[in-house]
């Protein structure tokens, strides 16, 4: 705001190293080489490098098409291998990662630190930059090194301990939380930002004090260090009363200034009230002023601007391929479809390292896929044996998708009791004489000019042919009931039985879950549903091609995760 307004200002408090961008850079590098660094940090740092921000942009949409999750991984995704010069950079990184690796002494893990920033690319940035060569000040890492930090090093008790990378990198952290870089001044400043204890002895025309509450401005502020009154004394370092004596004639010189504006929340971040400092307190009391002053603010009115709901054409965006989630954007909000389908404009999925109810609900899918496969093949009725079969796929899966023990044992304890269950039904169902046929199949049909495509989880055969269409649900046994309640507005099991044509089908839904077992959920009427959804799409995509606005419904709880929100701008309609 000052900077608008063109006043020269010299800043003396600057800010911590550690939230400079030059900070930001080396603790991104010194956050991949740990051994088990996620995919999303080694991208972060790979991104700020300029030896590979050049080459990242493939490695990155490769790696996300994998959806490897962590980096030493990455090189045996599929789509990884497809791209040679991935592999080599993933070489390149690794050999700059491996020089992090292993334990040393301080003196070595600064060499290993510089050799890595050189290796990177980030040296010579940081070099060039103000910010940059006080972080390598701070942390000794410019050559030639001052003769007083050489002797330091060699004679030091503590120069000969080795530590790890984890350690190596809290002393960095404290080492740039330790101190502030500060721009460089202007010739004739017009004002200054200063703690207030430099204040003292520089006469200023006019002060604003701000932040004089009481968790700011404590008047006997805590002593730093977790050294003792006793220890403190012995080292020479300022008592609790030194401070609060310190405090105290800052801030009496701070008021003898001759405009003085002090300034206090009331309630802080999360809404909890605040007091004013007892400094403040007490020179209210002894200039007699009332404790509550006359609010100074101006009512002002302001005329709304509402924006009207976007109603843009898709004309121009034919639709050839369609699936039953982007059909189902349509049905739930037109506009929502032309931005996310149409446009294109999908939010990059982020490779998060915990393991949640969805990964759990991808991994279940591939081991029922697994384990009905082999039962196919082996067929068997015992209770026994089919369990073995199970934890057979679930052990083969669980390599396969690269889930470690530790992050999966929140769902590795609940699965015995979703494996029974399962059984259970699985029992019951093949004494309907229903029998397995295939598992997570693509399929596409064509409908004028789109092409309906989709996976299905499970298919069966009935005993007098029927097809049975399956799909496994892993979430709360209510929400699947509600699929089934109105089959004209489930899209999903009408959009699989488009895509079999066939006048008998008949489709469910399996709810696998830990609480309620196992239970099928039939889908009535599923032809019926399946004629009206192909008559819908041929309308709607009719419509599209002709050029039909497609509005912003912004209705139903279809609003409240909602990725195209902010291109709505629901919140600010009329």
């Amino acid at each position: 705001m000052l900077e608008s307004a063109q006043v020269q200002i010299r800043d003396e408090t600057g800010w911590k190293l550690s939230t400079s961008h030059a900070g930001a850079q080396l603790m991104a590098l010194l956050k991949a080489a740990v051994w088990n660094a996620s995919t999303d940090a080694v991208l972060a740092w790979l991104k700020g490098s300029p030896t590979f921000a050049v080459q990242v942009g493939d490695l990155e949409r490769a790696i996300r098409k994998d959806q490897t999750r962590d980096w030493r991984r990455v090189a045996h995704g599929l789509a990884v291998q497809a791209l040679p010069s991935s592999i080599e950079l993933i070489a390149a990184v690794d050999v700059v990662r491996d020089g992090l690796k292993g334990t040393r002494t301080l003196a070595g893990w600064l060499g290993a630190l510089r050799a890595a920033l050189q290796g990177s690319g980030l040296w010579d940035g940081l070099q060039a930059d103000e910010a940059g060569l006080k972080v390598l000040a701070v942390l000794r890492l410019v050559q030639p090194a001052l003769p007083a930090w050489e002797r330091l090093v060699g004679e030091a008790l503590w120069s000969a301990r080795r530590m790890d990378l984890a350690e190596f990198t809290t002393w960095v952290n404290q080492a740039l939380e330790g101190a502030s870089f500060s721009p460089p001044y202007p010739r004739h400043e017009q004002l200054v930002i200063l703690p207030m204890s430099q204040m003292l002895a520089r006469p200023f025309a006019a002060v604003v004090l701000a932040g004089c509450d009481e968790v700011r401005l404590n008047p006997s502020p805590e002593p730093p260090g977790g050294w003792t009154t006793p220890q403190r004394a012995a080292l020479g370092l300022p008592s609790r009363d030194d401070l609060q004596a310190a405090t105290t004639a800052a801030w009496q010189h701070a008021l003898q200034t001759p405009y003085c504006d002090v300034l206090w929340r009331k309630s802080d971040d999360a809404g909890e009230p605040l007091l004013p400092s007892a400094l403040v307190q007490q020179a209210q009391i002894a200039a007699g002023f009332p404790l509550s002053a006359a609010d100074p603010r101006q009512v002002r009115t302001l005329a709304p601007a509402p924006v009207q709901r976007p109603e843009p054409s898709g004309q121009l965006l034919p639709v050839s391929h369609l699936s039953a989630s982007a059909y189902d954007d349509l049905r739930q909000c037109p506009y929502r479809f032309f931005a996310m389908r149409q446009l294109g404009l999908q939010s990059v999925d982020e490779l998060d390292t915990a393991v949640d109810k969805r990964d759990f609900g991808l991994w279940l899918h591939e081991v029922l896929k697994h384990f009905h496969e082999a039962l196919a093949h082996q067929p068997t009725a015992n209770a026994a044996e089919q369990r073995d079969l199970l934890e057979a796929a679930a052990a083969t899966t669980t390599q396969a998708m690269d889930l470690g023990e530790g992050e999966f044992l929140p769902f590795a304890a609940s699965w015995p009791t979703v494996r029974e269950g399962y059984l259970r039904w699985l029992a019951q169902h093949q004494a309907m004489g229903a029998v397995f046929a295939s598992a997570e199949t693509d399929h596409s049909q064509r409908l004028g000019d789109v092409k309906l495509i989709g996976r299905i989880d499970r298919t069966d055969r009935l005993p007098d042919g029927t097809p049975l269409v399956l799909d496994y649900k892993t979430e709360n046994s209510a929400k699947t009931a509600s699929r089934v309640r109105e089959p004209l507005e489930d899209t999903q099991m009408a959009f699989y039985a488009a895509l079999l044509p066939d006048d008998t089908l008949q489709g469910a839904y399996i709810n696998v879950g830990e609480r309620d077992g196992t239970r099928t959920y039939p889908q009535p009427e599923l032809v019926e549903a399946r004629d009206a959804l192909i008559e819908g799409v041929i309308h709607d995509m009719a419509r599209i091609a002709d050029g039909a606005p497609m509005p912003a419904l912004g209705e139903g709880s279809a609003c409240d995760f909602c990725q195209a929100r902010g291109l709505c701008r629901k919140d600010f309609w009329i």
